[in-house]
């Protein structure tokens, strides 16, 4: 395999075709760049030979902390490699970053069993299928599956994942659904400001298979009372911050307030028995 380093122009490297993973400006990226700023890039970035120019495998965060630097060149390792094997190259320089979004995860693994399949090589892409060989060294075969699912979520819907706002499981039994049907629970999502929990999303699963999940049903499942919104009242903290000292927490506040309502629960009866 034919690859050498030399000092290209980080603007004449061009990003990695759908490249799954995104360029956060967070504390990680602010790190990096003030590293590259006192050091300079000292693990060079890998590329492709690809038209007249050079198409960026691994070392995205790095070329954008670069150019937000102003460098005018950085070490790039140029290596000549298929498609398949330069998409197994950049998913795997990325895996091992903490707090991916569920959606990079499912993308990533997506496009590298794809990859391993046009290779011919044999992987853990059967659904319960217990090794890790091929895909990841720290997820089973059926983990990697149900994150792969999650592509074929509409993206309003993933992005509710990546929010937090809708769990990974009922993610994942959401995502058997039709387009049609995700679209209208996005209608009952936004009208009741309320997401499906993993039951109610099961239930979804089998009524699109019975081929019985009208939009009607869909609002009505989504709408029933979860036990755990029975009988909830809830008060945003910022709203009893002025009655209460800034050092007390929120459940310090809430035993205060439990205590004076007890009180007053005392004085009421004692008023009622004279």
């Amino acid at each position: 395999m034919k690859e050498f380093v030399q000092q290209i122009a980080p603007d004449k490297l061009t990003p990695f075709a759908q490249h799954p993973f995104r360029l956060r400006e967070d504390a990680a990226m602010d790190e990096l760049t003030e590293s590259i700023r006192a050091y300079g890039v000292l693990s060079p970035l890998l590329a492709r030979p690809k038209g007249e120019g050079y198409e960026l495998v691994s070392g995205h965060r790095r070329r954008a902390a670069a150019i937000k630097l102003g460098l005018q060149t950085v070490p790039v390792l140029v290596r000549d490699m298929s498609d398949d094997e330069a998409v197994i190259l950049m998913v795997d320089s990325n895996l091992q970053r903490e707090n991916l979004l569920p959606s990079e995860k499912a993308f990533a693994y997506k496009m590298k069993l794809e990859a391993l399949k046009h290779q011919g090589i044999s992987t853990c892409g059967q659904v319960g299928h217990k090794s890790r060989d091929g895909l990841s060294d720290e997820e089973s075969g059926r983990q990697i599956q149900r994150f792969i699912r999650l592509t074929n979520l509409v993206k309003p819907l993933l992005d509710m994942v990546d929010e937090g706002r809708i769990a990974f499981s009922p993610a994942v039994e959401l995502s058997y659904l039709t387009k049609e049907q995700q679209a209208y629970l996005l209608d009952s999502i936004g009208q009741e400001d309320a997401t499906p929990s993993l039951s109610q999303a099961i239930r979804m699963k089998k009524l699109s298979q019975q081929g019985k999940l009208t939009p009607e049903v869909i609002y009505a499942v989504l709408t029933e009372e979860k036990p755990n919104q029975k009988e909830q009242v809830r008060i945003k903290t910022e709203s009893l911050r002025k009655y209460f000292p800034g050092s007390y927490s929120a459940e310090q506040m809430e035993r205060a307030i439990l205590k004076l309502l007890e009180e007053r629960y005392r004085a009421e009866h004692r008023g009622q028995e004279r």
